[in-house]
C-alpha cells in the first residue's frame, strides 16, 4: 500500500477511535452506531452496529453494487425485536475504502472475518443477500463456523452462477460480459436500468415501480467505486462455492424469489439446498431478486422465526 494510502487509512481509523473515546467520556452507555474496522490489508471497512449490545447477534452481507443501507428494513425490524444487528459496507462499496485490488470472494470473506473478529462476535446468525450470500459461504469455507450459530442465504449466488461444462444450466458468460461493457460505457445508466427493470421485477406486467427504491439502488451503486463494482462482476458470477457449502454444519435457511431474473432460482437456491445438509428452502411465489424490499414484511417474519428458535 502506498504511503499516502496508509496515512488516509490511519487517519480514518484514528477519527473513528476518537469519536468512540469522546462518546465514552460523555458517559454514553452504548457504543457508537457506526465506525470503521481495518481489514487485513489495512482497508477501512465501515460498519453499522444497531440494537442492544447484549442482544443475540445477526450479521448482514449485502449485494452488488449496494451497501449496508440495503439491509435497513431487516435491521430496523430485528433491532426493535431486541437483536444486535451489524452490517458492513464491502470494500470498494459505500463508505468503506476503495483499494485497487482485493475485489475477490476470498478477500471479501476475510473482510467479513475481520469485522466478526474485531467485534468479538459469537453465536452469530450470518445473513447474506446475492453477492453477500457468496461472501458468507466463502467465509465459512475459509474460517469455519466457530463464531456462527445459523446461516440465511437470500437470493444468493451460490453454488455458482455462470454457465460452465459442469453447470450447463447457468447464466451464459455473455450476460456478465454485457454487464462489464455497460459498466464501462455508462454505469450510472446501468444501475438505473437494473433497478427500474429486473431487480425489483418492475419489468413485469401489472407492477408499480417505486421511484424511491430505484433512486436508492442508484445512489448506493454510484457511491461504490467503479473498479470495485467492475471486478465484483467476476467475483459473484464465476466463483464456485460448492466446496464451501459442503462445510456448512449449522442450521441453514435459503430464501429465494421464484421469479428472480438476476439470480435464477433453479441453478442457485434449489442447487444450494442439495449441497447443505438439512438446509431448508423457502420460495417466494412471484418474488423478484430484490425481495429484501419488495417482500420485506414476509422476509422479516421468516428471518425472525428462524433466528429465534
Amino acid at each position: 500500500m502506498h504511503t499516502l494510502s496508509k496515512l488516509l487509512v490511519a487517519s480514518t481509523l484514528a477519527l473513528a477511535a476518537l469519536a468512540s473515546q469522546a462518546q465514552a467520556a460523555a458517559g454514553s452507555t452504548t457504543a457508537i452506531a457506526s465506525s470503521y474496522i481495518a481489514a487485513n490489508d489495512g482497508t477501512p471497512l465501515y460498519y453499522k452496529d444497531w440494537g442492544p449490545k447484549d442482544g443475540r447477534v445477526v450479521v448482514f452481507s449485502h449485494g452488488w453494487p449496494l451497501n449496508a443501507d440495503s439491509w435497513e428494513a431487516q435491521m430496523m425490524f430485528l433491532a426493535d425485536q431486541g437483536y444486535r444487528v451489524i452490517a458492513h459496507d464491502r470494500r470498494g462499496h459505500g463508505r468503506s475504502g476503495q483499494p485497487w485490488t482485493g475485489n475477490t470472494m476470498d478477500q471479501y470473506a476475510d473482510d467479513l472475518a475481520a469485522v466478526i473478529e474485531a467485534l468479538k462476535l459469537k453465536n452469530a446468525t450470518l445473513v447474506g443477500f446475492s453477492t453477500g450470500g457468496g461472501e458468507v459461504a466463502r467465509y465459512i469455507g475459509r474460517h469455519g463456523t466457530r463464531r456462527v450459530a445459523k446461516v440465511v442465504l437470500v437470493g444468493a449466488v451460490t453454488p455458482i452462477m455462470v454457465k460452465t461444462s459442469a453447470n450447463p444450466d447457468g447464466v451464459p458468460m455473455d450476460v456478465f460480459d454485457g454487464l462489464r461493457t455497460d459498466s464501462l460505457n455508462n454505469r450510472a445508466q446501468l444501475y438505473k436500468n437494473i433497478a427500474s427493470g429486473p431487480f425489483f421485477g418492475y419489468n413485469r406486467p401489472g407492477t408499480k415501480p417505486s421511484e424511491g427504491l430505484i433512486d436508492s439502488f442508484w445512489r448506493q451503486g454510484m457511491l461504490a467505486g467503479h473498479k470495485a463494482t467492475y471486478d465484483s462482476i467476476k467475483a459473484f458470477s464465476e466463483t464456485n462455492f460448492v466446496e464451501d457449502l459442503k462445510k456448512f454444519d449449522v442450521p441453514t435457511l435459503v430464501i429465494h424469489g421464484d421469479d428472480d431474473q438476476i439470480v435464477p432460482i433453479q441453478t442457485t437456491a434449489r442447487a444450494t439446498v442439495k449441497l447443505v445438509k438439512n438446509a431448508r428452502l423457502i420460495e417466494y411465489a412471484g418474488g423478484p431478486h430484490g425481495i429484501t424490499d419488495t417482500h420485506k414484511d414476509r422476509l422479516n417474519k421468516d428471518l425472525l422465526e428462524f433466528i429465534k428458535k
